[in-house]
């Protein structure tokens, strides 16, 4: 058979999916025995919240009304003209209609971001740690990712110094997440400044993710677009942290002005446009009641609290999150260099699903992600059997 694009074997796999996928087997070869046990879930970031019910009533009845034809490629006028007033009134972000892309999650939002401003050889500075699909779409799109460090002793923040003299004439793209998946940090309204004046020095395109907007917890989330004075950010994104409709796919990219009849181009070639249902349900979680919203951060702000009481009465050390729904913790004193492996054992020896640091960069070496949108059963279980680390006697 031909060879696949070379480019295509430098993606690397998913280090989270590995641990997700050997929990799923053990749980369906149990059930196949008849012997199935339970296995706590803390690795991946799936809301473990209804959705809505009027969210589900707007999918419903566009069904029954048969609301299933192809839509502009951009989405359905009332849901733009509805994060059009979302964008002014929560994110301080004066957009355009011909600004917003409504795509098949934030997970196509970025990738399509990147495929208009990275060519192959070009490089993209991505966080470490940080998501797994910054550095994955840039291998397949070609281009080079290099990773800018998150560090304990920098307060889990870039260091500006180093992040620029990281830039080459190749570089193109700065990535950056916040609130960060995997740390729950969240970057201050300073920071992002320094962070675009960095980008305008250097004449770079920024792309925001910002899909844990609305999950902070005593901050403010500052979308980098409200602070953008020369059309140089894209920001995705999305509705399925947010209403817990991570299986509808829907999410929006708002890009710099002037890009309408580029993005309606690329979005015909690439999706030609969400389906309909789901962008009916979309507009009914934005325009609809946010208690549930509410409900759910509350519900992952005491998650937390139940998490660092275990972790404290242990002396394990964490990154204390101000945002998403994750918990980074460090488990060096235990992983011998090798947190993946490490991960997958402790899934076998205690049938609890940690996500390893080093999925997600290797300044995650040592370190596990632990989602807190679980049962604080779970949490209190999963953390519980962490190693410690040996107490030194005074």
């Amino acid at each position: 058979m031909p060879s696949l694009a070379p480019r295509i074997e430098t993606v690397p796999a998913s280090g989270i999916r590995r641990v997700f996928e050997q929990a799923a087997r053990m749980q369906s070869d149990e059930a196949d025995r008849g012997t199935e046990g339970h296995i706590a879930m803390l690795v991946i970031g799936e809301p473990d919240v209804p959705v809505a019910a009027h969210i589900g009533e707007a999918a419903r009845r566009a069904w029954t009304e048969d609301r299933t034809d192809y839509t502009p490629n951009g989405g359905i006028a009332p849901l733009r003209a509805a994060i059009r007033e979302k964008l002014h009134r929560e994110n301080r972000i004066e957009a355009d209609l011909e600004q917003i892309w409504m795509t098949i999650g934030a997970t196509q939002a970025l990738f399509q971001a990147m495929t208009l401003v990275l060519s192959p050889g070009d490089e993209v500075l991505v966080p470490d740690p940080g998501y797994t699909t910054f550095t994955m779409n840039a291998h397949i799109i070609g281009a080079t990712p290099v990773p800018y460090r998150l560090e304990p002793q920098h307060g889990f923040e870039p260091d500006l110094q180093a992040l620029e003299a990281s830039i080459t004439e190749r570089t193109r793209v700065l990535v950056v997440n916040s609130p960060s998946n995997p740390l729950g940090s969240v970057f201050g309204e300073q920071t992002l400044r320094d962070l675009l004046a960095l980008a305008k020095r250097h004449d770079l395109w920024v792309i925001s993710d910002e899909v844990y907007e609305y999950f902070t917890y005593g901050t403010r989330h500052v979308s980098l677009a409200s602070l953008d004075e020369d059309d140089r950010v894209f920001t995705a994104f999305s509705l399925s942290k947010t209403y817990a409709m991570t299986g509808v796919r829907v999410g929006y990219l708002v890009t710099p002005k002037g890009l309408g009849a580029t993005m309606r181009t690329t979005q015909e070639a690439m999706i030609s446009c969400v389906a309909e249902p789901d962008q009916w349900a979309a507009l009914a979680a934005i325009v609809g009641d946010h208690s549930a919203v509410q409900e759910a951060r509350e519900h992952y702000r005491a998650n937390l609290d139940v998490a660092k009481e275990v972790l404290d009465a242990a002396g394990i050390r964490y990154l204390d999150p101000r945002g998403a729904f994750y918990l980074w913790i460090d488990m060096s004193h235990v992983t011998e260099g090798d947190v993946a492996e490490w991960a997958l054992a402790f899934l076998q020896r205690e049938r609890v699903a940690v996500a390893p640091g080093s999925a997600f960069g290797r300044t995650g070496e040592g370190w596990i992600r632990v989602c807190l949108a679980a049962t604080a059963a779970d949490l209190r279980r999963g953390l519980g059997a962490l190693p410690a680390p040996e107490r030194v006697a005074v």
